[in-house]
Formats: C-alpha cells, structure tokens, sequence
C-alpha cells in the first residue's frame, strides 16, 4: 500500500502546481479531471493486484486513500459544470447563482448528517460497515450504488467520503468568488479591508512562514485537508501583511534540504516546549 500512499502524494503536488499555475477555473477543471481519473486509475490497479490485504489497510483506504482521489474527481467535475453555467450578467445575479449551489452542497450534508457527524468527529466504530467490501446495507442509506457495479474496488460509504470532502472544497471555491464579486471582483480590495483590521506582522522569516503553511496544509487540520495552499498563502499574507511571492518554490527549496527539513517546526517545538 506505500506504492498507493506515494501516487497519492505525487498527486497532492501536482494539483498544488496546477492550481498555482493555471488562471482559468475551467482549464484548471478539465486538467484537473485528466489528471485525478489517471490516478483514480493507477490506484484501482494496484489494489486489486494486492494480495492477503488486511481488514485494516483496507479500511484505511476505503476511507483515507481512495476519497482523497476520488473527492479531487468529484471537485473538478462538479467545478466544471458550475464554472461552465455561470451568468454572464451582473455580479448580483452571479453571486446568487454561487449561493444557490452552496445551498445544494449543504443539503447533501444534511441528507447524510448521521454519517456526517461520524466521519466528522473521527469516529471508528462502524468503520468495518462502512469501509469493508462486501458489506453493502442499504439500510445504512449508502450515498453511492457504485459497490453494485465495482464491488471489488468499493465499500459502502467510500463515495459519501468522497463526496463530502469534494463539496467542502468546492464551497471554500464558492465563497471565494462570492467575495471577489463583493469586492468588485479584486482581490486586492479584500486584502486592503483585512489590512485595516490587523496589526499583525510576520516579523519571521518569509521561508518560516511557507513551511509552516505547508505543515498546516498537511495536516488536514484546515477544513479536513481540503483547503489548497494558494487559499492558505493568500489568507496569511492577508492576515501578517507580508507577500510570500513564490512560495511553491521555496517549498520546493524547503525539500530539497540535506539537514532538518522541518527546521522551523523543530523551532517552535522547542519554544512551546519551553
């Protein structure tokens, strides 16, 4: 299964560069598609090639591994029809076009609260319905009839995973271009009301900073992992006044390291410790 972890890492990073690198929402959509339904691929392959896997493994990657990919999926298509529709028109009538399909992913939420709150809260003990093959329930109101049709690379509630992280993501998206619209479609006007409001800044070292986003990101401790590091860089720019300019490359130089890649970690470790 390390040879699945890696793929889904190298996918991480290659979202990462596109999102930071491709301006338009639907030509990063239909990249985005290409990319993730290879992957989706290549994963499906290696699973069912594994032999003697463990109720644990598969467990985690019915619920960890293959969501991770597949809400990607989910995302991008979903992004492209939304992006594909949008009015035209006024930016009244785009922001209530965005309300409308924040309203609609919410609903999915509350269609499936129970399983919302269990995935939710980081919960175990139904993880053998849920994440196991085979045992497909529909009294346990599956969101997907995907286990019918694959049940060899499907468990019951892999897609409702999926589905949930996918529609987190595309509601940070959403709110986003809700706001853009709000400021008269500038970012710039979005920084300057925050920088009004804070009188905080990063007297750190702008490499710190990035390494620290990063390690946040990785974390999945901002909106379960869903939140991309351009959202992430923009709002600590925004809230330290400072302007990280490449950050994705000084990760890359954080990487590429010889001694203690997590130097600034290590630091603030010490220090709390402290």
């Amino acid at each position: 299964m390390k040879k699945i972890k890696n793929i889904v890492k190298q996918l991480d990073y290659n979202l990462d560069f596109l999102e930071k690198e491709t301006e338009g929402a639907i030509e990063r959509a239909e990249e985005g598609i290409r990319i993730t339904k290879k992957v989706l691929e290549q994963i499906r392959s290696i699973f069912l090639k594994t032999k003697d896997i463990s109720k644990q493994d598969e467990i985690y990657f019915f619920k960890n591994s293959k969501p991770h990919v597949f809400s990607k999926l989910i995302y991008y298509v979903k992004l492209f029809s939304i992006e594909s529709k949008r009015p035209r028109s006024s930016n009244k009538s785009q922001i209530k076009y965005f309300n409308n399909h924040i309203d609609k992913l919410q609903n999915y939420f509350n269609d499936n609260l129970e399983f919302y709150h269990y995935f939710r809260r980081g919960a175990k003990f139904l993880d053998e319905e849920y994440f196991l093959r085979g045992k497909a329930d529909l009294r346990l109101f599956p969101d997907s009839l995907s286990f019918f049709t694959d049940e060899r690379f499907s468990s019951s509630h892999d897609t409702t995973v999926a589905t949930i992280l996918a529609y987190d993501m595309l509601i940070v998206h959403l709110k986003t271009e809700i706001d853009k619209l709000e400021n008269n479609n500038t970012m710039e006007a979005n920084y300057n009301v925050f920088k009004n409001q804070t009188k905080l800044f990063w007297t750190g070292n702008k490499t710190d900073l990035i390494e620290l986003i990063y390690a946040l990101h990785s974390s999945g401790a901002i909106n379960s992992g869903t939140a991309d590091i351009k959202e992430l860089a923009s709002v600590c720019e925004q809230m330290f006044n400072i302007e990280l300019g490449d950050y994705y490359r000084t990760f890359l130089e954080i990487k590429s390291r010889k001694i203690n890649q997590t130097k600034f970690i290590d630091k603030i470790r010490e220090s709390l410790l402290k």
